[in-house]
Formats: C-alpha cells, sequence, structure tokens
C-alpha cells in the first residue's frame, strides 16, 4: 500500500510540507509542478527550503503559496547547551530572511496549544522563556529599550480551555493591538517517529491548529487576521497507525526475502492489513497518538532554542553571546 493512500484511510493531514513533498515526489516519481526545493546542510544537520510558486503547486502540496523551510537536526533531542546555541542562532538568521521587519514594527507571538497537554504544550513553553517588550514603548526611558523592538505574547489555550475558538481570541488581540505581523508557534504532528522533535518548520502562510491531529479549526493566517502570519512548528507526536503500518512494512520485507516465509507474506493483502490496524485503533476513534517518555524536556528544550531565535530575530541589540540572559 502506497503511504499516500494510508494517509487517505487514516484520514491524516501531513503537518510538514517537507513530508507531503517527499511522498507525492515518491509517488509520481518526479518533481512537483509549481514546487521548487533547496537544500542546504549546515554543521548539524540540513536545512530544506520548500517553495509553492502557484496554485497548481498548491493544489497537489495541499497547502497555500509560500515558503515552509524545515530544519533537520537529530541534535534537538540531545540534552546539549551549546549546540542548541547554535541551532538557536541558525534558525533566528532563517527567520530574519522571511520577517517583514521594520525598525518600529510591533510583533504578536502567539503560543499556540494546551498548556495542560505536555506533547501540545510547545507554544506556551515558548511564550513562557520569551520576552515582551511592547510596554517599555510605553512606560519606560528611551535608554531601557535600544535595540528593542515591540514584541507582545499571547498564550490563548484552546477551545476546551476557554470555550472561545483560538483565532477569535487572536483576532481581538490583533484588533487592539494592531501588530505588523504575527509570529504563531504551535507543536505538530509528524509522519514518521524519526521527525519527532528533531525538526522545525517555518511557514510563511500561517497555520490550522489540530490539522494534523483531525481537528478542524479555523485558521490563523493573513486571510482571518488582517496581517502576515509566520508560523513556527515542531513535530511532538506521531499517529499510532503510521508506526504500526512502518512495522508491518518492515515485516513483510523480511518475509518477502525469505523463500519459506513468502506464501505467508502473498496471502496478507494491504486492505487486510489496513483492517487489523483498524481493530487496534477502533478504542482511540482511529486517532491514537504517540509520544516519547521523554517529552517533558524535549518540548523544555526546543522552547528555549525557538525563544532565543526569536529574541535574536526580532531585537537587533541583543548580541549572540549575551542573549541567553533575556529567557525567562
Amino acid at each position: 500500500m502506497q503511504r499516500s493512500e494510508l494517509y487517505k484511510l487514516l484520514n491524516i493531514k501531513l503537518d510538514l510540507a517537507v513530508e507531503a513533498h517527499d511522498l507525492l515526489r515518491g509517488d509520481a516519481g518526479q518533481e512537483i509542478p509549481g514546487v521548487k526545493m533547496e537544500e542546504m546542510p549546515f554543521e548539524y544537520g540540513q536545512i530544506k527550503t520548500i517553495t509553492i510558486l502557484n496554485e497548481q503547486g498548491a493544489a497537489m502540496m495541499g497547502r497555500a503559496p509560500g515558503s515552509y523551510i524545515t530544519l533537520d537536526s537529530p541534535a534537538l533531542r540531545e540534552n546539549n547547551k551549546m549546540v542548541h546555541k547554535k541551532i538557536g542562532e541558525i534558525l533566528a538568521e532563517k527567520l530574519k530572511t522571511i520577517l517583514p521587519l521594520q525598525e518600529n514594527s510591533t510583533i504578536l507571538v502567539v503560543g499556540l496549544g494546551n498548556w495542560n497537554a505536555t506533547p501540545d504544550a510547545l507554544g506556551p513553553k515558548v511564550i513562557e522563556f520569551s520576552m515582551a517588550t511592547r510596554h517599555l514603548f510605553q512606560y519606560a526611558p528611551e535608554e531601557l529599550r535600544h535595540g528593542l523592538r515591540s514584541v507582545c505574547v499571547f498564550a490563548p489555550g484552546v477551545l476546551g480551555i476557554t470555550g472561545i475558538e483560538t483565532a477569535e481570541l487572536i483576532k481581538g488581540a490583533v484588533d487592539r493591538i494592531q501588530p505588523d505581523f504575527i509570529i504563531a508557534i504551535d507543536a505538530l504532528a509528524a509522519g514518521s517517529v524519526e521527525r519527532i522533535n528533531s525538526t522545525i518548520q517555518v511557514a510563511t502562510t500561517g497555520i490550522n491548529p489540530g490539522s494534523g491531529i483531525g481537528n478542524k479549526r479555523v485558521g490563523i493566517n493573513e486571510e482571518t487576521m488582517g496581517v502576515p502570519v509566520i508560523a513556527i512548528g515542531v513535530p511532538t507526536v506521531v499517529h499510532a497507525g503510521l508506526i504500526a503500518h512502518q512495522a508491518m512494512e518492515n515485516l513483510f520485507n523480511h518475509l518477502q526475502n525469505t523463500p519459506a516465509l513468502r506464501a505467508v507474506y502473498q496471502a496478507l493483502q494491504p486492505v487486510a492489513v489496513q483492517q487489523m490496524i483498524n481493530q487496534v485503533l477502533e478504542p482511540f476513534g482511529g486517532q491514537l497518538m504517540v509520544t516519547p517518555k521523554e517529552i517533558d524536556e524535549l518540548i523544555t528544550n526546543t522552547a528555549k532554542i525557538i525563544a532565543m531565535a526569536l529574541a535574536l530575530a526580532l531585537h537587533p541589540g541583543i548580541p549572540p553571546q549575551e542573549v541567553e540572559h533575556y529567557l525567562h
């Protein structure tokens, strides 16, 4: 069974543009019309930039035209502060290339997600570490705000906690504050276990909260907010059905290469395999999500990296060697 078919059967929407691109290119066996990909290695991993150029590319990729920058680094899962700092600096440089920054810009940083559920708490955790400065421009002497920009930070919670659509809360803040643009941070769903907390995606097109785990919410983008929205996401969960299918695929490959067991493999049809997976996931409505047991530490470390990158990208007066002093 092709993985694209599996995603349809499990009702999974890939949050990561790089995974959607790899899937489409693999199925088609050729480059995708209207889509351009660039790769750049760095000391601790690789950066892939996927640009959806037109509506044809958007239709095939299932997401809006724009740039999707993916920073892949297994070092994100390691507890190495020096490496994390360097990754944060690299992320900051990539953010500077896409943020519509002016000297007097006001920025609203929004941490999406549920602070009571660790795999979904990335956004609120970034807000916890981030520095708000907008009040300094209203109440503090000019020397205290030298080299800083006006930044507001906000963790609106989720519909199940507030009873209010997240997009409605953000739109209320936007109407009141009138920022020049929004940076939204959220946890994502991965298409493979290898990408859990080893990937950071930056998108110029905004975000649809919860889409990767089957929750349909109002999108947070320029169309709904009235200002540009930059989205930063990190995969923290993967669908259990994908893990089960990958294990079955490995078993099938082994059976295929073992003559005595080949008949067993031939007797197992993809439909039968899918039925087995559905039976296992049935108690959870087919939407069981899996996350590592170390997720608490992973979320905290990644949130610090993103908060560090935001501080460096947004505030020209913060030197990289002192950025940790500006994190809460």
